[in-house]
């Protein structure tokens, strides 16, 4: 499947504009936009997003009996396969939905579901630091920035992520 690329400056959230493609008649995708106003995690928490950071939604139609359990799986396969080419050691997959750097969290991904006009698409929201990460209460979190001391292209990041979901 080829996936075309939808870029923003500003977004309230990436899954949001991809609702909208797919309501536009647009059935797979990537948005990505530089900032997000309202990016969102699990159980409506709030995703932090920081300019420098990649916030991206990969969308398609999927099957009625796709398994959305061991989806949510591969898609953390996926964004751990392109970090690893930047980050050597020390990064694991926090089941459901969460990669990290030994224990603080570099990324999330929110998977999605809706339906439109008899087909059932999958949305896949991706928020990885790249540059900063929030300093949350209760979490650790970390970037690729503080861990290699190394500023790792965007547009890289994201076209490595683009020929992962092509392959599938």
């Amino acid at each position: 499947m080829k996936l075309k690329i939808f870029k923003y400056k500003k977004v309230k959230s990436t899954n949001d504009i991809a609702i909208r493609k797919i309501r536009s008649g647009i059935k797979n995708g990537i948005v990505t936009s530089d900032l997000q106003s309202s990016g969102r995690g699990r159980h409506g928490n709030k995703w932090v997003s920081y300019k420098g950071n990649l916030f991206v939604t990969i969308f398609f139609s999927i099957s009625n009996n796709l398994n959305l359990n061991k989806f949510n799986y591969k898609n953390c396969l996926i964004i751990k396969k392109v970090l690893s080419r930047y980050i050597k050691h020390d990064l694991k997959i926090k089941k459901p939905n969460d990669i990290l750097f030994k224990q603080y969290k570099i990324c999330g991904i929110l998977q999605e579901t809706i339906f439109y006009k008899n087909f059932k698409y999958l949305l896949v929201g991706v928020g990885l630091n790249l540059l900063k990460s929030p300093k949350l209460k209760n979490y650790k979190t970390t970037s690729v920035y503080e861990i290699t001391n190394k500023k790792v292209n965007r547009v890289r990041i994201l076209n490595e992520i683009k020929l992962n979901y092509e392959s599938i």
